[in-house]
């Protein structure tokens, strides 16, 4: 059996449980896997001075992929969400997000699925310019989107439907 190495990213917070858990869990498979841990965190940002060190792009990008676990992002200030950091210098732009029912679940809605495509890099994800009222009652952010940033993920929503033979594709 072929051994893969993931980087693991346990971060801060709940983190490392959720991740712990997770690893137990992907163990259980019986696929051999050899993690490669990389801290992240606010925690380092006295050490390194950065919640996300360049060795954990360098492990990514070494390894092919990543399992992390939450991260702590500051209210206000401090640094920039070391998700936003790791969707733009990585390019992860599509968000894909399944959902479908499970038979004899209880749930609101039956017969749901449905695969809602994200983009992830720009529009919300690329604000610049916020501001915050004096009195705290209004912010203001600009959002930006690029005529590249919106036909890949357009194109990449319609090549998913296309190769799981969906009928019908929403772009919003």
């Amino acid at each position: 059996m072929t051994k893969h190495t993931v980087t693991l990213i346990p971060g801060d917070g709940i983190g490392p449980e959720i991740t712990q858990a997770m690893a137990r869990v992907v163990e259980a498979t019986g696929v051999d896997i050899e993690w490669e841990v990389v801290e992240a965190g606010a925690k380092l940002m006295d050490t390194a001075g950065t919640p996300l060190p360049a060795g954990a792009f360098e492990s990514i990008r070494k390894n092919k992929g990543a399992i992390k676990g939450p991260i702590t992002t500051p209210k206000g200030s401090g640094f920039r969400s070391v998700n936003v950091v790791m969707r733009k210098d990585l390019d992860l732009y599509a968000n894909v997000r399944p959902a479908v029912s499970f038979p004899g679940t209880k749930s609101r809605y039956e017969n749901i699925d449905i695969i809602t495509v994200r983009e992830n890099t720009e529009g919300a994800y690329g604000s610049e310019g916020q501001t915050l009222s004096e009195d705290r009652e209004h912010a203001q952010s600009l959002i930006r989107n690029s005529r590249r940033g919106c036909e890949r993920i357009v194109r990449y929503a319609f090549e998913l439907a296309r190769k799981q033979r969906r009928h019908k594709v929403t772009a919003v």
